[in-house]
């Protein structure tokens, strides 16, 4: 067999389509690439940023980046230049990077929530625990715990003997879409990928909903108006949580397209939604800019 890939485009579309489809796409994936670097240039330059949230903020950011650049620019180049070859080792570099780094965005949320869960629930306390080396502590755990988990998955797929074809329905290297190409039984890749998937995003969701549930028994409580927006506006998160966590659970053969905007309209959104819409990176990227005006 061939020591390369071919992915497919979108199901049923003509090439001018693919082109008019590709503009947007690269908006998006613009726009997600700038967003997360203001983030990380904005939280690593201002002093004030420096702190155990901004840290987490950061790298949520550099997740959706990794994310961003190893799924968009191979799409983009699909659409405008029918460039659909990729090779089995970048093919298998590129499922790796997607089972892991999603996992990983999950139980950075999962880490946010519990943040946001002592910020409310034990304000004098949340200096004493959410502290520098907490969020050391809790990225070494991230990455090690979600890489460790999903390395078997792109393991399992270079084990198996492709004797069927060379071409898939995607854009992207999926683990089910590359194992289908295999004459072996890939029954135990796709039971692995299965029970490995919910177990870590399982937990984490379950980890979110105790946090926030908390939350909101504290949030009752509270009799000052001004708090009780603010603490409410903290458990916006939860639904945004369970919108990204969505993006694991579509089936296979859906539309390809929605496949590729799961991968890019989360990255290029929340950068708004958790960082640039709270007054303290607000003022920082406003300081910025006064920098680069200088």
């Amino acid at each position: 067999m061939d020591t390369s890939i071919l992915l497919e485009k979108t199901y049923q579309m003509g090439q001018g389509w693919q082109h008019w489809l590709s503009l947007p796409l690269s908006l998006l994936f613009l726009l997600a690439m700038g967003t997360n670097t203001t983030l990380l240039i904005t939280i690593q330059l201002e002093s004030s940023l420096h702190q155990p949230l901004y840290y987490l903020l950061s790298l949520f950011s550099l997740l959706d980046i990794v994310l961003c650049l190893t799924v968009i620019p191979k799409v983009l180049a699909i659409f405008w230049f029918d460039l659909r070859s990729i090779s089995f080792p970048a093919c298998f570099l590129q499922m790796f990077i997607m089972n892991s780094f999603l996992t990983m965005e999950s139980c950075t949320f999962m880490v946010m929530a519990y943040d946001h869960y002592v910020a409310i629930c034990h304000p004098l306390r949340y200096p004493s625990i959410i502290t520098d080396q907490f969020v050391a502590r809790a990225v070494v755990f991230v990455i090690a715990r979600n890489a460790f988990v999903s390395l078997p998955v792109p393991m399992l797929s270079a084990r198996l003997r492709y004797c069927v074809g060379n071409i898939i329905k995607n854009c992207i290297c999926t683990n089910l879409s590359v194992s289908k190409l295999s004459c072996d039984d890939i029954t135990f890749n796709q039971l692995y990928q299965f029970v490995a998937g919910w177990t870590l995003l399982g937990s984490d969701l379950i980890l979110i909903i105790i946090s926030y549930s908390f939350i909101l028994k504290v949030v009752l409580r509270i009799k000052a108006e001004g708090a009780v927006a603010k603490a409410l506006s903290t458990c916006v998160l939860l639904v945004l949580v369970i919108t990204n966590l969505a993006r694991k659970t579509i089936p296979p053969d859906v539309p390809i397209l929605l496949n590729i905007l799961h991968h890019l309209i989360p990255p290029a959104l929340n950068p708004i939604v958790y960082g640039m819409r709270t007054k303290e990176i607000k003022q920082g990227i406003q300081n910025l800019l006064k920098r680069l005006e200088e």
